[in-house]
């Protein structure tokens, strides 16, 4: 079982991995596409998928601070059909609130320039997502001993 974590943008997809022991969430790459055309993604993801032999998509769902659901909800829950229309695999929502702001919180301290954060904070931001969800995974397998 292996894990892919996903921050999904208007113009780009962050991507993640867990490590075979999902443990560890790392940053993979960003994709970059034209503004919520999700489908053109799909070839890129199937290689990945393939390659890293991963079985469960981790999206994030940004809800807002109140935990009502607005329109970027709307297209992470857009981009899950698309990731059901092409794949027979679960794929878990995270609430991915602050996420970003967490990420660039990472990315100043590691010092890394304004032109490098912009390049880095989608993956990144997955790598928080997915790491929430393998977090929560843990609790819950923790609790069942």
């Amino acid at each position: 079982m292996r894990y892919l974590g996903l921050d999904v943008g208007t113009k780009t997809i962050g991507i993640a991995l867990s490590d075979k022991t999902n443990q560890i969430a790392s940053p993979y790459t960003t994709l970059f596409i034209k503004e919520n055309a999700f489908e053109e993604c799909i070839p890129k993801l199937k290689e990945i998928v393939l390659e890293k032999e991963i079985t469960d998509f981790v999206l994030g769902l940004p809800k807002n601070m109140d935990n009502s659901l607005g329109f970027a909800t709307a297209r992470s829950l857009e981009f899950k059909k698309i990731l059901t229309k092409y794949f027979a695999m679960p794929i878990h929502l995270v609430d991915e609130r602050l996420s970003t702001v967490e990420a660039e919180k990472i990315l100043i301290a590691t010092n890394n320039s304004r032109k490098k954060r912009k390049k880095k904070i989608d993956n990144v931001a997955s790598a928080i997502i997915l790491d929430t969800y393998l977090k929560e995974r843990k609790g819950l397998n923790e609790q069942n001993l």
